[in-house]
């Protein structure tokens, strides 16, 4: 009886799996478990003592479940196989990392290769002997060495020689020496930056990048040219300053230009050194908007507040009239003065309330001095009179 029994539900489950391979959604799972309970309900009925789960009970839940953990994303229980389309996905992958893998190596070796002919290629180039009009090698110090060892040493003395002329300055007299009678040889030099203490670079789109001078250039120059040998030092390069320079000096009263090659590269800021310039220390004053560009002696600068282009700016004229006073006063050394400015904010500013201050000082020193003479004259008038009257 329990074979006769059997038989429907091997059908019943064979249909089942027929189902389940045709494709179970989320949405029948619930009617395959009904039917798994249904069959194991008439095995139970057909016979308890068989002693061995039905075939089709067993394969019909693996593959409930199976499908059950497609459908939320989780990888199959441990223990159950995977399919043949998890083993193409798996094997994809992993010839895609060996494909990921051998392109690295490929462009590591590339790299290296290009590397290493660029190297030589460069000692070639920079470590070969310098060449005359002639065409005839130029023996150096280094024609006793083995080839591959002149190669070598020539490159990094040429790679030396160019680190240095981008830090020191490109020369150690920046200047000529100063004019003899019977020219004339102002007895001060003004050195002069040119970016944001003359000219204020601005940028737009219709017109790109435009440089706009600062008002009272022209009166600096006029007031000073007597006094001061007026030096342009700026950090930036020749090929763009120049013509800044002739524009904004068209009578020529800049005697001197220096340019960005003339300075120390130190830490990042562009340094100018005022010992190099071949003149007496004591008498040269750097205006810059930057302490960092005269730090070397920082009592030989004056840090003027950046201009942003603002043109109702009157620092120029105030900058006149204090350097004016130094020369006018035979100042023996402008660091003593320029000292008591070194840590001022705007030192244009302190000389002005100083200036107001000594006027004032004056000014009541004067009034005493009137009020004392006013007083001594009323007292001979009396003395006077009484001299008189006595002597009737």
């Amino acid at each position: 009886m329990s074979a006769v029994c059997v038989y429907p539900m091997c059908v019943r489950a064979s249909r089942g799996l027929l189902r389940l391979r045709s494709g179970v959604s989320p949405t029948s799972a619930p009617t395959a478990l009904e039917l798994v309970r249904k069959l194991s309900a008439e095995q139970s009925k057909a016979g308890e003592g068989s002693g061995t789960p039905g075939l089709a009970q067993s394969i019909l839940q693996q593959t409930l479940q199976q499908q059950q953990h497609k459908s939320q994303g989780q990888p199959p229980p441990a223990g159950e196989g995977t399919t043949d389309h998890q083993q193409d996905d798996q094997g994809e992958d992993k010839k895609k990392k060996e494909n990921t893998a051998y392109a690295k190596k490929v462009v590591l070796r590339l790299a290296g290769i290009m590397g290493i002919g660029g190297a030589v290629g460069v000692v070639y180039v920079f470590g070969s002997n310098s060449i005359d009009e002639h065409g005839n090698k130029v023996v150096d110090e280094f024609d006793n060495a083995v080839p591959v060892i002149q190669q070598l040493k020539r490159t990094f003395k040429y790679f030396k020689d160019y680190r240095q002329m981008i830090i020191e300055p490109t020369s150690p007299k920046l200047l000529p020496d100063p004019l003899k009678e019977p020219y004339y040889q102002p007895p001060y030099t003004l050195v002069l930056e040119l970016t944001d203490v003359l000219l204020h670079p601005e940028w737009s789109l219709a017109t790109g990048w435009r440089f706009k001078k600062r008002p009272g250039i022209e009166y600096l120059f006029q007031q000073l040219a007597p006094l001061y040998e007026i030096v342009i030092f700026t950090s930036e390069t020749g090929m763009t300053a120049y013509p800044l320079i002739d524009s904004i000096d068209p009578q020529g009263f800049v005697m001197y230009r220096l340019f960005r090659d003339a300075t120390h590269y130190m830490e990042g800021h562009h340094v100018k050194d005022m010992s190099c310039l071949n003149r007496d220390t004591s008498k040269v004053i750097l205006v810059d908007c930057k302490r960092e560009a005269f730090s070397l002696q920082p009592f030989n600068g004056v840090a003027l507040c950046k201009w942003d282009g603002n043109s109702e700016d009157r620092t120029l004229y105030d900058l006149a009239a204090f350097l004016k006073t130094i020369a006018l006063s035979g100042v023996e050394d402008v660091r003593s003065v320029l000292e008591n400015y070194a840590h001022e904010d705007d030192p244009i500013e302190a000389f002005k309330r100083r200036q107001a201050q000594l006027a004032m000082e004056e000014e009541q020193r004067l009034s005493d001095v009137s009020q004392q003479k006013k007083q001594g004259l009323s007292f001979g008038s009396i003395a006077g009179r009484f001299l008189s009257r006595k002597q009737q």
